[in-house]
């Protein structure tokens, strides 16, 4: 599966200025990494958010958020953003920022 080329310039363009972000191509799309961690990606059009388990319930009550069921069953902690969500420049940043936020608390790999 392709993933949104123009989505991935926008995250690249919000993550410029951020050290240890690294991308790696996986699972059909692009996935953004920091400090070895998974925290955002794109799947096709949508948007993969690493939100954590403690923000997980409050995402999902977001419009345009369903839980990431990958694998064919939810997995927790991480959500789908529709491009309908992620149409301004400020949503999308508050759901990198919410990503970064929970992976920075992480133990390091």
């Amino acid at each position: 599966m392709a993933f949104d080329e123009g989505l991935a310039e926008r995250v690249r363009e919000l993550l410029r200025n951020h050290r240890n972000v690294t991308e790696r191509k996986m699972f059909g799309g692009l996935a953004f990494m920091l400090e070895g961690h998974m925290f955002v990606g794109i799947l096709g059009d949508s948007l993969m958010a690493r939100v954590g388990p403690e923000h997980y319930a409050g995402a999902l009550r977001h419009k345009h958020v369903r839980e990431m069921d990958f694998t064919g069953k939810p997995m927790k902690g991480y959500v789908y953003v529709a491009p309908e969500g992620l149409e301004s420049d400020a949503a999308l940043q508050d759901w990198v920022g919410r990503c970064t936020g929970f992976v920075r608390t992480l133990p390091p790999k």
